[in-house]
């Protein structure tokens, strides 16, 4: 990208120095003579247009976090390559002028030549006679430069506001939350059923998902994830986000289950892993308040337009059976705590009953209740306890519930499982089982010699309750974290003010707090850094200026060219729907460099202009028009340059377009606006800076060398 911005950077300074080296050779002055005096005339020129461009880097270098990680070498890149353009521009370039420039003679052109000459004088006398109107009426032009200064600010404050631009990388990821109660079975159900309909997109390539971990809240079983890749954007004809939108309605057909889709992006900025791109985190004095607050917050962004796809990692329904004991009864059965609970273990566990080894593997045996019987609690019924509190071992099968057999050799050695499956099997003889169930056994109390077998529902009752299915953290403290995606052509400012608005309705305590995670908080240090960041660039050419001229006054009127910079790059944001981010900052920061050359031009000629005698307003005027030329090239190799980015279509242009077109929009209004506000401008400060020598000779009068009142002193 920098190089890019760089092909309309590097130009400059060589377009300067040939534009004057070719207007004397016009003029008829040899070419070696031309060379050297013209290189002479706009050296400082260039030194101070290049070195106050390299200023504008400072404050990015500087930036921390992951913004300033990420501009590093951008900055670096375009500053190297403005460095070598300067050295370039005052020694390679007059050495060709010198060699290579010959005096055209009209007569030799052709017709191209001499109407592009035409269009440019008629342009130039235009620009003659607006220039002699604004500098007659000054007091018109402050007042609109004062406009633009407060339009300016006004349309930074209005403008929707964003981190990064929406990315189209031809990839989805999805997460599944589905109901807190739903079984192992159901949820794959489910899954096939979203795959089904993401698949048949047209716009889709492939879809892949799994249930349980990779979602929010450590993975349980009512969670899931999915990742699809989209056909080329060329095939498709559609951006991720309307994939998703035309997707949307089909997917909320699913009952019992939801799907949230998000177009994955390049850059994600920590935060929690959730079902929506943007995280807003909720914690409380207390649990009670979080648990009471979070699901109200939640129903009430529902009802924002500019949210979508609002989930709560908040889960605290989830269905569990509650197992009474009776102590009293299972004592007089002779029956303790530790049987009751082998016995559980055995039948919902996965105790291993065996290993089985193999020349190249092993397998373990374990066993558990047949699958069928998990999905009710009435099985409890059918469990008995051993008095003698004894469990499955590798040899002994005291009081094992037959079941099921797993096995890791299921489906990498069918042989090897139905060894497993056998040796379980003989493993269990002396268990619970021979029922007409094939699981469990169901009969009478069974005696033996040493044990006495009493039915769990005996001495037991069970009981329905519910139980959080995760408990979800910010450091060492519970929270509850909100995420949510951005409604189309909403930016993060407006999804920023929803959640504002919507803990204002449903008056949430101070107990309560919330706070953005991940990219939104990233999101909130930027725009907080944003006014410093530019104030920063300002601030670095300021002094860089300020060196350069030894003064105080002059890069002031310098300077007074960046208000219409911002206002053309807001306002072209606008036109094209463009959110303000990090990339349109940019090319702000880049404008300051960029816009302040018409006026170093116009400056340096002036002020030489001034020192041959002439008058500030006729230095101003004669520099303004004799550096028309280069002005207008400049300004339209820096446009051309940045166009690419700007119209770009291609994969992730995406982030780049608000860097183009801020650019370009920033160099057509200033360069309309800044041909009349500079001269004005200049005469104002001149004025002024006048004004303020005479005040400090009046003041601090200097006595001349020799004179009495020195000898005295």
């Amino acid at each position: 990208m920098s190089l890019i911005i760089a092909t309309g950077f590097v130009v400059d300074d060589a377009i300067v120095v040939l534009e004057n080296i070719t207007r004397h050779v016009e003029a008829g002055m040899p070419r070696l003579e031309a060379a050297i005096q013209g290189a002479r005339e706009v050296g400082f020129t260039v030194l101070s247009m290049s070195l106050s461009l390299v200023a504008v880097f400072i404050p990015i270098l500087l930036m921390g976090g992951i913004v300033g990680r990420l501009f590093r070498e951008f900055s670096i890149t375009l500053s190297v390559a403005v460095l070598l353009s300067l050295l370039v521009s005052l020694t390679t370039t007059p050495m060709m002028c010198a060699r290579l420039i010959r005096r055209r003679e009209p007569q030799r052109q052709g017709r191209l030549f001499h109407a592009s000459e035409r269009a440019f004088e008629r342009v130039l006398d235009a620009y003659r006679r607006s220039l002699r109107w604004a500098l007659e009426n000054r007091g018109l032009v402050m007042l609109m430069l004062a406009a633009t200064v407060a339009l300016n600010a006004y349309l930074y404050v209005k403008i929707p506001k964003g981190f990064f631009p929406q990315q189209d990388t031809g990839r989805l990821i999805g997460g599944i939350q589905a109901d807190q109660a739903i079984s192992f079975q159901s949820m794959s159900r489910k899954l096939r059923q979203f795959v089904a309909i993401v698949q048949a997109d047209p716009a889709v390539e492939s879809v892949v998902g799994f249930t349980g971990g990779g979602s929010q809240g450590g993975g349980q079983t009512n969670s899931g994830f999915m990742f699809a890749s989209l056909k080329a954007r060329a095939q498709r004809n559609v951006s991720a986000d309307q994939v998703i939108g035309r997707l949307r309605p089909k997917l909320n057909q699913v009952a019992g289950a939801r799907l949230f889709l998000q177009a994955a992006q390049d850059i994600r900025t920590g935060g929690r892993q959730s079902l929506s791109q943007y995280q807003y985190t909720l914690q409380a004095d207390s649990i009670a308040d979080l648990y009471h607050w979070a699901p109200l917050l939640t129903e009430a962004l529902q009802h924002e337009p500019a949210l979508t796809d609002i989930n709560s990692d908040q889960q605290q329904n989830g269905q569990q059976i509650n197992l009474v004991i009776d102590r009293d009864t299972a004592a007089r059965l002779k029956l303790n705590p530790a049987a009751i609970d082998n016995t559980l273990y055995d039948a919902f566990g996965q105790r291993s009953v065996s290993t089985i080894y193999k020349a190249l593997n092993q397998y373990h045996v374990i066993m558990e209740v047949a699958p069928e019987y998990w999905q009710s609690p009435e099985t409890l019924k059918d469990l008995w306890v051993s008095t003698a509190g004894g469990t499955v071992s590798g040899t002994q099968g005291t009081n094992a519930v037959a079941g099921t057999v797993l096995s890791e050799a299921t489906a990498a050695n069918t042989t090897a499982a139905t060894i497993a499956a056998d040796t379980a099997r003989n493993q269990a003889t002396n268990s619970l089982a021979n029922t007409g169930h094939g699981a469990v056994s169901t009969g009478a109390a069974v005696s033996t010699a040493s044990e006495t077998m009493v039915p769990l529902a005996a001495f037991s009752h069970y009981e329905p309750g519910n139980t959080p299915l995760a408990v979800n953290h910010q450091g060492p403290f519970v929270a509850t974290t909100l995420s949510f995606n951005v409604a189309p052509d909403r930016s993060l400012s407006d999804a920023q003010a929803a959640i504002a608005r919507a803990v204002n309705e449903i008056h949430m305590p101070a107990s309560v707090h919330g706070s953005f995670q991940g990219t939104g908080q990233a999101y909130e240090q930027s725009v907080g850094n944003e006014p410093i960041l530019l104030l920063t660039a300002v601030a670095a050419v300021y002094i860089v200026l300020g060196v350069l001229y030894e003064s105080y006054i002059h890069p002031f009127t310098i300077l007074s060219t960046l208000p219409s910079a911002g206002a053309g790059a807001v306002l072209a944001l606008r036109l094209f729907n463009t959110e303000f981010s990090i990339m349109a900052l940019i090319g702000v920061i880049l404008l300051i460099g960029i816009v302040k050359k018409n006026a170093i031009m116009m400056i340096d000629f002036a002020l030489d202009a001034q020192r041959q005698g002439h008058s500030p307003a006729e230095a101003i005027y004669t520099a303004a028009v004799l550096r028309f030329r280069p002005i207008m090239m400049t300004t339209m190799a820096a446009m051309l340059g940045a166009l690419p980015l700007a119209f770009g279509n291609t994969e992730g242009a995406e982030t780049r377009q608000p860097l183009g077109i801020s650019i370009v929009g920033g160099l057509i209004v200033s360069q309309v606006l800044t041909l009349y506000t500079t001269p004005v401008m200049y005469l104002y400060l001149d004025r002024f800076g006048a004004w303020v020598r005479r005040l400090w000779a009046r003041l601090y009068p200097q006595t001349p060398p020799g004179s009495p009142a020195q000898v005295q002193t």
